[in-house]
């Protein structure tokens, strides 16, 4: 016994409609489901402060010009001596260790004066540690 079976010759491809159907009902439910607010700020409340005393420098700045001269949060030191730079580093950083310390170095200074700077920071036990750069200009 032999059947004969039809085949749709129109029929050779998949119908995508009711796919983009989908597609367009999940858009609409996401579009409408979602809310945008624009409106949300954290209110914050700063402290003012109630004492007039002068506060201590809340960084220590270190800077080497171009001839290896040292520079403490902008004044020269008088001898250029690396002892002398211990002892104004300690008396400016006191027991204070998490003092940040900035240290600026001329492009042209001796590598020996950064060094000496680095090494003077690391013997007081200074951690927060930054050695300030510029960009270049070409």
């Amino acid at each position: 016994m032999r059947f004969r079976t039809r085949v749709a010759e129109d029929d050779s491809g998949v119908n995508l409609t009711p796919l983009i159907d989908v597609v367009f009902l999940l858009l609409i439910f996401f579009m409408v489901s979602t809310t945008f607010d624009s409106t949300s700020e954290l209110k914050i409340e700063l402290p003012e402060a109630s004492a007039n005393k002068p506060a201590a420098p809340s960084r220590l700045t270190i800077i080497i010009d171009a001839e290896g001269l040292y520079y403490l949060n902008g004044k020269k030191l008088k001898n250029q001596s690396a002892d002398l730079l211990l002892l104004e580093v300690h008396q400016l950083v006191a027991d204070d260790k998490e003092m940040p310390v900035v240290i600026q170095s001329d492009a042209r200074s001796p590598v020996q004066s950064l060094v000496t700077a680095l090494d003077i920071v690391g013997q007081i036990g200074l951690s927060r540690l930054s050695i300030a750069t510029t960009k270049s200009t070409r």
